[in-house]
């Protein structure tokens, strides 16, 4: 079977897939935040990891926020796996914007999450995108469940280290 990403599904089923588009406003962006810790609870991930994903989210938004052009919404993908949740979250930008990742926050997400990337792209190359050629700054973000790390990203220098709490 094939996800919404066009990868195939190793457990047999169709990922599942929910949207958000929001205003990039601190009353707003609360509620992608509280999207991202409710499905990480009801994917039974441990409570560490349903806080590692909701700050995760928080930086990703933060991150956004920096490069968004204009007033242009938030758009905030979420797909759940048996192997995990994938969030996808952009912004429109001008022409030329690139996710910034250098700093503490971007490395702050990527103690918090699996696997992170950020890049310019279009409309066309994102979920939700209305499939033009206009340029959007993206976040791509996976966190696993336990026993789920896919090979290629398990040891070596792919590997994560935990932040001592």
């Amino acid at each position: 079977m094939v996800d919404s990403r066009g990868a195939l599904a190793q457990d047999g089923r169709r990922a599942e897939r929910l949207e958000l588009r929001v205003p990039i406003t601190p009353m707003q962006l609360p509620a992608v935040r509280a999207m991202a810790g409710d499905l990480a609870i009801r994917m039974d991930y441990d409570l560490d990891s349903v806080e590692d994903l909701r700050l995760a989210v928080d930086e990703a938004c933060a991150t956004l926020a920096s490069v968004v052009a204009g007033d242009a919404p938030l758009t905030v993908v979420f797909e759940t796996t048996r192997s995990g949740l994938h969030i996808e979250a952009w912004v429109p930008t001008t022409e030329g914007v690139d996710v910034p990742r250098d700093g503490f926050g971007w490395a702050v997400l990527a103690t918090l999450v699996d696997a992170v990337e950020g890049r310019p792209a279009t409309q066309g190359q994102v979920p939700g995108g209305d499939g033009s050629t206009a340029p959007v700054a993206v976040i791509t973000m996976d966190k696993f469940l336990p026993g789920q790390r896919p090979a290629e990203l398990t040891g070596g220098a792919g590997q994560n280290l935990s932040v001592a709490r």
